[in-house]
């Protein structure tokens, strides 16, 4: 979820360290007399540190939302709220803000990828793509402005260019709206909007927004179910499926 303040990977550690040093004393491991007194880690160490974990915050941190209203980062795996991630299934990565984002975009990426066309990594760098440096968006106007906060996906972005519609045959954009069904409209096919961007998917809802736990709480226990979740591939067809999916368009 959106984090403002210091990466919580960094507090820990140093905090770790002070209670690792008070646990060696209490439990007799430095009773010799050559390592009778811990080393505390000292408070202008600690200083330092939360100093340059500050400093690192702010320069990965751009002050301007996407137009989902969550906030663009300047870069991923920087100890910031955007990661690389696994997609399971399909030999992929994509960098996404990680939490409840990255467990509803990957859902959405891996049911694609089982019920509508494979993103195998035989098909090579161009078949995923996720969190795009702000200064790579042309226009921050439009919901693909969403990459740079890491809170959108886009699918094979050659194949479906911004613009040209009817990429997908009718069953797969029954399978698709299914597939959006699945997250009670928190995530958004770029396909339904004005200007079509039929490979681009992303959140729907502003930081903060209830609904997105909720439906990523679902999925992870979908992922702990046999039988459940991606993979499991249901009939997109059955009726109740499909009134389901139309309330979501």
């Amino acid at each position: 979820m959106h984090n403002s303040g210091i990466p919580r990977r960094t507090t820990l550690l140093a905090a770790a360290g002070v209670t690792a040093a008070a646990s060696l004393t209490t439990t007799g491991l430095l009773a010799s007399p050559a390592a009778a007194a811990p080393q505390p880690v000292g408070n202008d160490a600690l200083k330092e540190a939360l100093r340059r974990a500050r400093a690192r915050h702010r320069r990965l941190r751009t002050g301007r939302p996407s137009v989902n209203g969550w906030e663009m980062q300047n870069a991923a795996d920087a100890d910031g709220a955007v990661v690389t991630c696994a997609v399971p299934g399909t030999g992929l990565t994509v960098p996404l803000r990680m939490g409840d984002t990255e467990t509803v975009l990957v859902h959405v990426v891996r049911r694609f990828h089982y019920e509508v066309d494979a993103l195998g990594a035989g098909t090579g760098p161009g078949a995923l793509a996720g969190w795009t440096a702000p200064s790579g968006v042309r226009d921050g106007a439009r919901p693909e402005s969403n990459l740079a906060s890491g809170t959108a996906v886009v699918i094979r972005p050659g194949t479906y260019p911004p613009g040209v519609r009817d990429g997908f045959t009718g069953a797969q954009v029954l399978t698709i709206r299914d597939i959006l069904a699945d997250t009670e409209g928190v995530v958004r096919w770029g396909g339904d909007d004005r200007r079509p961007y039929e490979g681009l998917f992303y959140l729907d809802v502003p930081p903060g927004d209830a609904r997105l736990g909720r439906v990523a709480a679902k999925i992870r226990s979908w992922n702990e179910a046999p039988g459940a979740g991606a993979g499991a591939v249901p009939d997109v067809s059955e009726a109740s499926r499909r009134r389901r999916a139309e309330r979501y368009r």
